[in-house]
């Protein structure tokens, strides 16, 4: 049985939906743009699962002659084949970058070093006269819940900013002075002005850069299953219990891990709403393996 309950690409109704912007976006984007002129390097960071599209395109251009480092955060989650592809095209694509997991410590000191290495050599090139200040300054930008705010509390060692699972924790902007002779200024998460493809936004809310009352955790949910359904996901089908080599639709797949999971109502029938729960907290969690959904584009 095939089944699937993904929204329609044509769908205009819900793509005006996933295309929303709150009052406080607007802002940060407006303060990020007012700030970046003004700091010694600027920090985007993004999800190693999906490192174009969980880019914001609108910002990244203002940073193209400015230092700046692209961190793509959560790479323990990805698949390491795409991480090495990403990487040889970043590198064709002369792109500072790195690849990190934001709550490793060595990962911390890598960003910290590539950092005033980059603004280092910017001022040297430059040959601007560098102010004579202890600190460097770096404004951090990204989508909401890519890790910005983990970042930060790791660089400063203490809960400078509220890291939370919930995307838009960050509501205004902050400095943060950390012991790693830095000063962050932390921005709120801001979305791009908006996202073109439908399977792009699938991918922002399965990683939960959208929040799961923009786009339902049924159909997050019922995304992820199909996909890894579709691309045969070994690690996927060893967690709950599925024949390797047998072929199952979106449903069968739903009733297997309910009752795997004990998600049945009175009656008998499936709770779908606690196995689509269930299956988001599980993929962010890294339990189903380590997944990309984007690969390199090609010419």
């Amino acid at each position: 049985m095939t089944y699937t309950i993904t929204p329609d690409e044509n769908d205009k109704e819900f793509l005006d939906r996933i295309n929303w912007l709150p009052g406080h976006m607007i802002k940060s984007i407006r303060d990020i743009k007012k700030n970046i002129s003004s700091v010694d390097i600027i920090l985007e960071v993004r999800d190693a699962r999906v490192p174009l599209v969980s880019g914001n395109s609108e910002i990244s251009k203002l940073c193209v002659d400015r230092p700046s480092l692209i961190v793509f955060n959560k790479a323990n989650l990805a698949d390491p084949k795409a991480i090495e592809l990403w990487k040889n095209w970043l590198v064709e694509k002369k792109e500072s970058f790195i690849f990190v997991n934001a709550l490793d410590k060595s990962s911390i000191n890598q960003i910290v070093k590539r950092s005033k290495d980059i603004a280092n050599a910017y001022h040297a090139k430059s040959k601007k006269t560098q102010t004579a200040k202890k600190d460097l300054s770096m404004l951090i930008f990204g989508l909401p819940n890519t890790g910005k705010s983990t970042i930060i509390n790791k660089l400063s060692n203490r809960n400078a900013t509220k890291a939370a699972a919930t995307p838009g924790q960050t509501k205004i902007k902050l400095w943060v002075k950390t012991d790693k002779g830095i000063q962050v200024l932390d921005t709120p998460g801001v979305m791009p002005p908006a996202i073109a493809h439908l399977e792009h936004a699938m991918w922002l809310s399965s990683i939960h850069a959208i929040p799961d009352h923009i786009i339902t955790p049924e159909y997050s949910a019922c995304f992820l299953v199909e996909h890894l359904l579709k691309i045969n996901s070994k690690a996927f089908k060893d967690f709950y219990g599925l024949t390797i080599d047998q072929e199952i639709g979106l449903v069968e797949a739903l009733d297997h891990i309910g009752k795997k999971r004990g998600c049945i109502q009175a009656g008998g029938g499936c709770d779908y709403d606690r196995v689509y729960t269930i299956v988001l907290n599980d993929f962010r969690k890294g339990s189903l393996g380590l997944i990309s959904f984007e690969l390199p584009p090609t010419e």
